[in-house]
Protein backbone atom coordinates (compact mmCIF):
# COMPACT_ATOMS: atom_id res chain seq x y z
CA UNK A 1 0.00 0.00 0.00
CA UNK A 2 1.36 3.65 -0.82
CA UNK A 3 -0.06 6.76 -1.74
CA UNK A 4 0.99 8.69 -5.28
CA UNK A 5 0.54 12.20 -5.40
CA UNK A 6 -0.39 13.18 -9.18
CA UNK A 7 -1.63 17.22 -8.43
CA UNK A 8 -0.40 18.83 -4.92
CA UNK A 9 -0.97 22.21 -6.12
CA UNK A 10 -4.51 24.63 -5.12
CA UNK A 11 -6.68 26.08 -7.68
CA UNK A 12 -5.13 26.22 -11.21
CA UNK A 13 -2.30 24.63 -12.35
CA UNK A 14 1.38 25.77 -12.23
CA UNK A 15 4.48 24.04 -13.93
CA UNK A 16 5.28 22.42 -11.13
CA UNK A 17 2.22 21.39 -9.35
CA UNK A 18 -0.84 20.23 -10.92
CA UNK A 19 -4.39 20.66 -9.20
CA UNK A 20 -5.28 18.38 -7.03
CA UNK A 21 -5.35 14.00 -7.13
CA UNK A 22 -3.68 11.18 -5.46
CA UNK A 23 -4.01 7.64 -5.13
CA UNK A 24 -3.65 4.88 -3.22
CA UNK A 25 -2.27 2.06 -4.65
CA UNK A 26 -3.43 -1.09 -3.30
CA UNK A 27 -2.03 -3.46 -5.66
CA UNK A 28 -0.54 -6.02 -3.14
CA UNK A 29 -3.91 -5.83 -0.91
CA UNK A 30 -6.59 -5.39 -4.06
CA UNK A 31 -4.72 -5.48 -7.41
CA UNK A 32 -6.55 -1.95 -7.77
CA UNK A 33 -5.77 1.14 -7.21
CA UNK A 34 -8.33 4.48 -5.42
CA UNK A 35 -8.13 7.66 -6.97
CA UNK A 36 -9.14 10.74 -4.63
CA UNK A 37 -9.97 14.00 -6.76
CA UNK A 38 -9.31 14.36 -10.02
CA UNK A 39 -8.71 17.81 -11.03
CA UNK A 40 -8.06 19.10 -14.63
CA UNK A 41 -5.07 16.93 -16.27
CA UNK A 42 -5.15 14.22 -14.13
CA UNK A 43 -5.26 11.92 -16.98
CA UNK A 44 -2.11 13.23 -18.43
CA UNK A 45 -0.49 13.49 -14.98
CA UNK A 46 -1.22 9.27 -15.55
CA UNK A 47 1.09 8.76 -18.55
CA UNK A 48 4.14 9.91 -16.34
CA UNK A 49 3.77 7.24 -13.62
CA UNK A 50 2.73 3.40 -13.44
CA UNK A 51 -0.40 3.57 -12.93
CA UNK A 52 -3.50 1.92 -15.54
CA UNK A 53 -6.79 3.29 -15.58
CA UNK A 54 -7.82 -0.39 -15.59
CA UNK A 55 -6.49 -0.59 -12.44
CA UNK A 56 -8.88 2.01 -11.27
CA UNK A 57 -11.79 0.45 -8.96
CA UNK A 58 -12.43 3.87 -7.05
CA UNK A 59 -12.92 7.39 -7.06
CA UNK A 60 -13.58 9.41 -4.21
CA UNK A 61 -14.39 13.14 -4.63
CA UNK A 62 -13.80 15.57 -1.53
CA UNK A 63 -16.10 18.16 -3.21
CA UNK A 64 -17.18 19.54 -6.31
CA UNK A 65 -14.72 22.67 -7.32
CA UNK A 66 -12.93 22.27 -10.41
CA UNK A 67 -9.68 21.75 -9.36
CA UNK A 68 -10.77 18.82 -7.44
CA UNK A 69 -13.31 17.58 -10.18
CA UNK A 70 -12.59 18.78 -13.90
CA UNK A 71 -10.39 15.98 -14.78
CA UNK A 72 -13.32 13.29 -14.23
CA UNK A 73 -14.96 13.61 -17.76
CA UNK A 74 -11.94 13.06 -19.58
CA UNK A 75 -10.55 10.23 -16.98
CA UNK A 76 -14.16 8.22 -17.79
CA UNK A 77 -13.92 8.24 -21.48
CA UNK A 78 -10.32 8.14 -22.13
CA UNK A 79 -10.66 4.66 -19.70
CA UNK A 80 -13.15 3.43 -22.43
CA UNK A 81 -10.98 4.50 -24.98
CA UNK A 82 -8.31 2.33 -23.60
CA UNK A 83 -11.03 -0.73 -23.94
CA UNK A 84 -11.45 -1.40 -19.45
CA UNK A 85 -14.47 -3.36 -19.21
CA UNK A 86 -14.18 -3.39 -15.34
CA UNK A 87 -16.50 -1.47 -13.39
CA UNK A 88 -16.09 1.65 -11.23
CA UNK A 89 -17.52 3.54 -8.68
CA UNK A 90 -17.59 7.10 -7.75
CA UNK A 91 -17.72 8.84 -4.36
CA UNK A 92 -18.73 12.08 -3.32
CA UNK A 93 -21.10 14.77 -1.77
CA UNK A 94 -24.65 15.65 -3.46
CA UNK A 95 -24.10 16.70 -7.01
CA UNK A 96 -21.88 14.58 -8.34
CA UNK A 97 -23.65 12.49 -10.12
CA UNK A 98 -25.59 15.60 -11.91
CA UNK A 99 -22.35 16.62 -12.77
CA UNK A 100 -21.10 13.10 -14.39
CA UNK A 101 -24.91 12.55 -16.03
CA UNK A 102 -24.74 15.95 -17.67
CA UNK A 103 -20.90 15.89 -18.89
CA UNK A 104 -21.50 11.63 -20.53
CA UNK A 105 -24.95 12.87 -22.02
CA UNK A 106 -24.12 16.29 -23.54
CA UNK A 107 -20.94 15.08 -25.25
CA UNK A 108 -22.32 11.79 -26.18
CA UNK A 109 -19.86 9.84 -24.64
CA UNK A 110 -20.08 5.99 -24.39
CA UNK A 111 -18.85 4.64 -21.52
CA UNK A 112 -17.15 0.35 -22.15
CA UNK A 113 -17.58 -0.40 -18.84
CA UNK A 114 -20.50 0.12 -15.91
CA UNK A 115 -20.37 3.04 -13.09
CA UNK A 116 -22.39 3.99 -10.09
CA UNK A 117 -22.42 7.21 -8.55
CA UNK A 118 -22.96 6.20 -4.55
CA UNK A 119 -23.63 10.41 -3.20
CA UNK A 120 -22.66 10.76 0.59
CA UNK A 121 -25.18 13.05 2.54
CA UNK A 122 -24.49 11.81 6.30
CA UNK A 123 -20.97 10.65 7.91
CA UNK A 124 -20.28 7.36 8.44
CA UNK A 125 -19.29 4.29 6.43
CA UNK A 126 -19.24 4.42 2.78
CA UNK A 127 -17.37 1.45 1.94
CA UNK A 128 -17.46 -1.99 3.56
CA UNK A 129 -15.17 -4.83 2.48
CA UNK A 130 -13.37 -7.96 3.95
CA UNK A 131 -10.30 -6.04 3.96
CA UNK A 132 -11.03 -2.02 4.43
CA UNK A 133 -13.70 0.18 5.67
CA UNK A 134 -14.44 3.84 4.03
CA UNK A 135 -15.66 6.22 6.46
CA UNK A 136 -16.48 9.92 5.42
CA UNK A 137 -17.36 13.04 7.43
CA UNK A 138 -18.09 16.75 6.42
CA UNK A 139 -15.33 19.12 7.03
CA UNK A 140 -15.66 23.18 6.60
CA UNK A 141 -15.22 24.73 3.31
CA UNK A 142 -17.65 26.75 1.31
CA UNK A 143 -18.70 24.27 -0.43
CA UNK A 144 -19.81 20.45 0.97
CA UNK A 145 -16.47 19.04 1.62
CA UNK A 146 -15.85 15.48 2.96
CA UNK A 147 -12.89 13.39 4.38
CA UNK A 148 -12.44 9.77 4.39
CA UNK A 149 -11.12 7.77 6.74
CA UNK A 150 -9.42 4.69 5.00
CA UNK A 151 -9.15 1.64 7.39
CA UNK A 152 -7.33 -1.92 6.78
CA UNK A 153 -8.94 -4.80 8.94
CA UNK A 154 -6.55 -6.29 11.48
CA UNK A 155 -4.12 -9.15 9.82
CA UNK A 156 -3.83 -12.50 11.78
CA UNK A 157 -0.81 -12.48 13.87
CA UNK A 158 2.53 -14.64 13.15
CA UNK A 159 2.18 -18.07 14.12
CA UNK A 160 4.14 -19.96 17.30
CA UNK A 161 6.33 -22.10 15.31
CA UNK A 162 7.58 -24.19 18.82
CA UNK A 163 4.12 -24.25 19.80
CA UNK A 164 2.92 -25.79 16.65
CA UNK A 165 5.91 -28.18 16.80
CA UNK A 166 4.81 -29.36 20.43
CA UNK A 167 1.79 -29.95 19.09
CA UNK A 168 2.52 -32.39 16.35
CA UNK A 169 1.00 -29.81 13.32
CA UNK A 170 3.04 -30.94 10.20
CA UNK A 171 4.24 -28.22 8.34
CA UNK A 172 2.73 -27.22 4.82
CA UNK A 173 -0.81 -26.59 4.28
CA UNK A 174 -2.39 -27.08 7.78
CA UNK A 175 -0.30 -23.68 8.88
CA UNK A 176 -1.83 -22.06 6.03
CA UNK A 177 -4.84 -23.12 7.02
CA UNK A 178 -4.53 -21.92 11.04
CA UNK A 179 -2.98 -18.72 9.65
CA UNK A 180 -5.74 -18.11 7.58
CA UNK A 181 -8.53 -18.38 10.50
CA UNK A 182 -9.70 -21.82 9.49
CA UNK A 183 -9.17 -24.73 12.83
CA UNK A 184 -7.52 -28.10 11.79
CA UNK A 185 -7.39 -31.85 12.92
CA UNK A 186 -4.96 -34.08 13.81
CA UNK A 187 -4.20 -37.76 12.75
CA UNK A 188 -4.92 -38.52 16.85
CA UNK A 189 -8.25 -36.33 16.29
CA UNK A 190 -7.49 -33.54 18.31
CA UNK A 191 -8.59 -29.90 16.39
CA UNK A 192 -5.95 -27.12 16.79
CA UNK A 193 -8.17 -23.36 17.16
CA UNK A 194 -6.22 -20.97 15.44
CA UNK A 195 -6.08 -18.62 18.58
CA UNK A 196 -4.08 -21.66 20.17
CA UNK A 197 -0.88 -20.88 17.59
CA UNK A 198 -1.28 -17.00 16.36
CA UNK A 199 -0.33 -14.15 18.14
CA UNK A 200 -2.11 -11.07 18.22
CA UNK A 201 -3.54 -9.71 15.62
CA UNK A 202 -1.67 -6.98 13.87
CA UNK A 203 -3.68 -3.82 13.74
CA UNK A 204 -4.70 -2.51 10.18
CA UNK A 205 -3.50 0.47 8.93
CA UNK A 206 -4.99 3.70 8.53
CA UNK A 207 -4.77 6.43 6.11
CA UNK A 208 -6.96 10.00 5.83
CA UNK A 209 -7.24 11.94 3.32
CA UNK A 210 -9.17 15.51 3.42
CA UNK A 211 -10.81 17.65 1.01
CA UNK A 212 -10.27 21.49 1.56
CA UNK A 213 -11.22 22.78 4.97
CA UNK A 214 -10.60 24.64 7.83
CA UNK A 215 -9.47 23.11 11.14
CA UNK A 216 -12.67 21.05 12.39
CA UNK A 217 -13.76 18.33 15.25
CA UNK A 218 -14.42 16.58 12.27
CA UNK A 219 -10.43 16.42 10.58
CA UNK A 220 -8.95 15.11 14.46
CA UNK A 221 -11.97 12.29 14.22
CA UNK A 222 -11.35 10.87 10.70
CA UNK A 223 -7.37 11.58 11.25
CA UNK A 224 -7.06 9.72 14.46
CA UNK A 225 -3.96 7.28 14.84
CA UNK A 226 -4.35 7.36 11.37
CA UNK A 227 -0.66 6.18 9.48
CA UNK A 228 -0.58 8.98 7.42
CA UNK A 229 -2.82 12.06 7.40
CA UNK A 230 -3.19 13.87 3.84
CA UNK A 231 -4.06 17.71 4.60
CA UNK A 232 -4.43 20.66 2.89
CA UNK A 233 -1.41 23.55 3.47
CA UNK A 234 -2.64 26.30 0.84
CA UNK A 235 -0.68 29.37 2.68
CA UNK A 236 1.82 29.91 5.44
CA UNK A 237 0.56 31.47 8.86
CA UNK A 238 1.40 34.51 7.48
CA UNK A 239 -1.83 34.18 5.43
CA UNK A 240 -3.91 32.89 7.89
CA UNK A 241 -6.89 35.41 7.39
CA UNK A 242 -6.43 34.66 3.54
CA UNK A 243 -6.63 30.82 4.58
CA UNK A 244 -9.74 31.67 7.12
CA UNK A 245 -11.39 33.56 4.21
CA UNK A 246 -11.27 31.01 1.57
CA UNK A 247 -11.91 27.97 3.67
CA UNK A 248 -8.83 26.69 3.77
CA UNK A 249 -5.95 25.90 6.74
CA UNK A 250 -2.29 26.59 7.35
CA UNK A 251 0.43 24.27 6.96
CA UNK A 252 0.74 25.15 10.81
CA UNK A 253 -3.31 24.55 11.09
CA UNK A 254 -2.92 21.01 9.62
CA UNK A 255 0.03 19.91 11.86
CA UNK A 256 -2.16 20.91 15.03
CA UNK A 257 -4.82 18.39 14.17
CA UNK A 258 -1.98 16.11 13.21
CA UNK A 259 -0.62 16.12 16.58
CA UNK A 260 -4.25 16.51 18.48
CA UNK A 261 -5.08 13.23 16.28
CA UNK A 262 -1.95 11.10 17.34
CA UNK A 263 -1.47 10.52 13.77
CA UNK A 264 2.17 9.20 12.51
CA UNK A 265 3.12 11.09 9.30
CA UNK A 266 1.61 14.09 8.16
CA UNK A 267 1.69 15.19 4.73
CA UNK A 268 0.82 18.71 2.98
CA UNK A 269 -0.92 19.30 0.08
CA UNK A 270 -2.93 21.88 -1.71
CA UNK A 271 -0.01 24.01 -1.89
CA UNK A 272 -1.16 27.94 -2.94
CA UNK A 273 0.86 28.78 -6.27
CA UNK A 274 2.50 31.54 -4.23
CA UNK A 275 4.69 28.72 -3.09
CA UNK A 276 7.18 27.56 -5.57
CA UNK A 277 8.81 24.05 -5.35
CA UNK A 278 11.78 26.05 -3.71
CA UNK A 279 10.08 28.40 -1.50
CA UNK A 280 8.32 25.68 0.49
CA UNK A 281 9.88 25.89 3.45
CA UNK A 282 8.22 28.32 5.32
CA UNK A 283 5.17 25.99 5.02
CA UNK A 284 7.21 22.79 6.51
CA UNK A 285 9.03 24.61 8.65
CA UNK A 286 5.98 25.71 10.49
CA UNK A 287 4.68 22.59 10.50
CA UNK A 288 8.10 21.03 11.82
CA UNK A 289 7.54 22.99 14.97
CA UNK A 290 4.23 21.47 15.75
CA UNK A 291 4.87 18.06 14.14
CA UNK A 292 7.99 16.51 13.30
CA UNK A 293 7.00 13.80 11.09
CA UNK A 294 5.60 16.04 7.94
CA UNK A 295 6.60 16.63 4.43
CA UNK A 296 5.17 18.60 1.98
CA UNK A 297 4.06 16.45 -0.85
CA UNK A 298 5.18 17.29 -4.56
CA UNK A 299 4.30 15.77 -7.40
CA UNK A 300 5.08 12.18 -8.15
CA UNK A 301 5.84 12.14 -4.49
CA UNK A 302 5.51 8.24 -3.23
CA UNK A 303 4.64 7.61 0.42
CA UNK A 304 5.05 3.85 1.51
CA UNK A 305 2.75 3.27 4.14
CA UNK A 306 3.97 0.02 6.18
CA UNK A 307 2.55 -2.93 7.55
CA UNK A 308 2.14 -2.65 11.24
CA UNK A 309 4.32 -4.67 13.36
Amino acid sequence: MDILFLGTGAGIPSKTRNVTSLCLRLLQERRSVWMFDCGEGTQQQLLHFPVKMRQLEALFVTHLHGDHAFGIPGLLTTRASQGADSPLTLYGPKGLRRFVETVLEISVSHLTYDISVEEIDSPGAVVRLPDFTVEADFLEHNIPSLGFRITEQPRPGQLLANHLEELGVPKGPAYGRLKSGHPVTLENGRVIQPDEVLKSPLPGRIVTILGDTRPTPAAVRLAADASLLVHEATFAADAAPLAAGYGHSTAAEAARIALEAGAHKLALTHISQRYSDSQTSPLLNEALAIFPNTVVAHDGLVIDIPINS
